[in-house]
This record gives C-alpha cells, sequence and structure tokens, in this order.
C-alpha cells in the first residue's frame, strides 16, 4: 500500500517555491524485493537468500538500495514537480539498510529553482521510522506552462 500526502499530478516551474514539499510511503514487501530483483537482473543473495542474508554485515535480507531509490523517482514523477518532470541528476547517500516489511516515507523539498534555465534542485531523503536510510539531491527539469 501506498500513502501519499497530496493528488498526483503536476506543479509547474511559475508555481513551484522554495521549501514545497512531498512524500509517499510504502511498505516494501518481499514480494516487491523479488520483483525488483528480476526486473533489475541483480539477484545479489544479500536481498533474497536468508541463510546467506544472516552471515553478511547486515545480519538479515535488505532490499536493494535502487528499490529505495526508486521511491524518491515516484515523487518527483507524480506530485513534485510531476508529470511531464526530466530527470537530469541525482546524488545518493545509503545511510542504513531497508528490510523487508519496513515502511518507507520518500520526501522531497525544492531547496532552489532557476526559473529561466526551469531547473529545480531538490533535497531527497527516505526514512524508515526516524532512521534516514537514504539522502542525496536531485536536479530536474520542470515543467512549464503551456504557452497558446
Amino acid at each position: 500500500m501506498i500513502t501519499d500526502n497530496l493528488p498526483r499530478g503536476t506543479i509547474v516551474i511559475e508555481d513551484l517555491e522554495v521549501g514545497m514539499s512531498r512524500y509517499l510511503q510504502k511498505q516494501v514487501t518481499d514480494a516487491d524485493i523479488r520483483r525488483f530483483a528480476e526486473l533489475s537482473t541483480d539477484h545479489n543473495p544479500v536481498h533474497l537468500d536468508d541463510a546467506y542474508a544472516q552471515d553478511s554485515i547486515f545480519e538479515g535480507r535488505i532490499a536493494h538500495g535502487m528499490l529505495t531509490a526508486g521511491l524518491i523517482s515516484a515523487v518527483i514523477g507524480e506530485q513534485l514537480p510531476g508529470h511531464g518532470t526530466v530527470y537530469l541528476g541525482q546524488t545518493l547517500k545509503f545511510m542504513a539498510p531497508v528490510r523487508p516489511g519496513d515502511t518507507v516515507r520518500a520526501e522531497v523539498t525544492v531547496d532552489s529553482i532557476d526559473r529561466a534555465k526551469r531547473r529545480v534542485t531538490l533535497v531527497t531523503s527516505c526514512r524508515v521510522g526516524d532512521t534516514v536510510v537514504l539522502k542525496g539531491e536531485a536536479v530536474v527539469l520542470a515543467p512549464c506552462r503551456k504557452i497558446d
């Protein structure tokens, strides 16, 4: 189940403001991890094999980091700025593991806006409870109003 704080759609560059923020929350399931492994072809046993993962530094299975990062993409592409946004770049720092059953809150906040170039810099993060599991920054090309 996914929950988010606002309807999906588009916020055009003309309506964006520094400090605007949007999020979604999703429980990461075992099925999500297995589907991501199939889609990405990343079958690292730390994600899929309980016995193997128990002997790793994580002491149990973890979700793929890029599965978690994909939730940031969902907020950007669906909410802020939303439909029509073009990703230009993303930095990611993985801080802690996400485990099957964890509920991840992915949040995006407008940090700066270059209206002339339609470029928006976003602070991005994912949390499980009070723990930051991922942080970074995204630069996107925001949609604008169509001129008739």
